[in-house]
């Protein structure tokens, strides 16, 4: 089976042969390319400045919604843990055990401590306070009287 083969010299021949049929100005239709370049090009930078609004826009909100908490030396925290994220027990807990913080460092980072003794650093939005023991609550009792 053959293919046919054009070279750049036969397009270009061919480009220049329609334009002459047509009775196109070889002047203006450059200059009419040149603008349509022009247009893409501002295309193409009003839709990098959008894309520059838009991620502005979502990291402002991302950063609202980031809950920042203070953390002490001598507290109990719970660790998450993301390995979970693989093979996800239904009924199984994303928190590992109560840590003891030891120490918070700026920007975040937090060293905690566990049954091993061994400290180790990790970032704080991946801690949550952990409160001991069962915290029992008074619900609010209703008294029946007897009708008379």
């Amino acid at each position: 089976m053959e293919k046919a083969c054009h070279f750049p010299v036969e397009l270009e021949h061919r480009a220049l042969w329609a334009t002459k049929i047509l009775n196109f100005d070889v002047q203006d239709t450059g200059d009419q390319h040149l603008l349509q370049l022009n247009e893409l090009e501002e295309f193409r930078l009003d839709a990098f400045e959008n894309a520059k609004i838009y991620k502005e826009k979502t990291k402002k909100w991302h950063d609202a919604r980031i809950v920042h908490m203070e953390f002490e030396s001598g507290q109990k925290v719970l660790l998450y843990n993301s390995r979970l994220k693989l093979m996800p027990g239904k009924l199984r807990s994303k928190w590992s055990w109560p840590f003891t913080v030891t120490e918070v460092f700026p920007f975040g980072v937090v060293e905690i401590c566990g049954d091993s003794g061994n400290p180790f650093k990790v970032n704080g939005q991946r801690l949550k306070i952990f409160h001991e023991g069962i915290v029992e609550q008074e619900e609010p009792s209703t008294h029946l009287h007897d009708p008379t």
